[in-house]
């Protein structure tokens, strides 16, 4: 019998066909969404820290000139560098990301786009080390959860925030519950300890833990 398989999150057709190719299937729903915020910024900005995809978002379109762009994941600096947005430094963590500004552009002064949710490691490292920076909220989280009435064998969770919007309404109950980093893994944790966590933090590496463990 094929394993079935939550993802928390609409994947593209391409992450899609990773699972069904590896005769595994696949159920999707949204358990958090997105708004944008009205914000004000300036019109120039020298150097911008981006932690998710969903920051570049909200300022794309509103006719800002970015000179540096420094941020968390693979995805993000793809969509700055797709959208015209030069990418100085990247890291797979926001720690990481925060110790490389620490070590390296110390004496440069940033803004950092983020959500209301946004996590404390970057902030308080650059606070800690002294580093000048403003932080700029461009958007929210809302929980969208909804009750599901199957059972999993696997859920993919990516971010804290749809760990507790799915928790809302659902248990865990016996699904592996594959992590898209620690984060989420914290969040998980409080309900399971049956995890798998990405050893890198993709959607696509999130799939490959999936593939492993029922294929293997």
């Amino acid at each position: 019998m094929k394993p079935k398989i939550l993802s928390t999150k609409e994947l593209t057709e391409q992450q899609r066909n990773m699972l069904e190719e590896a005769n595994i299937t696949v159920f999707e729903a949204d358990f958090i969404k997105v708004k944008g915020i009205d914000f004000n910024c300036p019109k120039e900005i020298e150097n911008a820290i981006f932690t998710s995809k969903n920051s570049v978002k909200q300022i794309y379109n509103r006719d800002i000139t970015i000179k540096n762009s420094y941020c968390v994941g693979d995805k993000t600096e793809a969509f700055l560098i797709a959208k015209g947005y030069p990418v100085t430094e990247k890291a797979y963590q926001a720690k990481g990301l925060a110790t490389k500004i620490i070590n390296n552009h110390k004496e440069k002064e940033f803004i950092f786009f983020c959500g209301d949710r946004r996590r404390e490691e970057l902030p308080a490292l650059l606070s800690e080390h002294g580093v000048a920076f403003k932080e700029i909220e461009v958007y929210k989280t809302e929980a969208d959860s909804k009750q599901l009435f199957e059972e999993f064998d696997g859920i993919m969770f990516f971010s804290p925030s749809a760990v507790q919007s799915f928790t809302l309404k659902n248990h865990i109950e016996e699904a592996v519950v594959f992590s898209l980093g620690k984060t989420t893994e914290a969040e998980v944790k409080k309900h399971t300890n049956n995890i798998i966590t990405a050893n890198k933090p993709t959607i696509e590496n999130v799939i490959v833990q999936v593939i492993k463990h029922f294929n293997s």
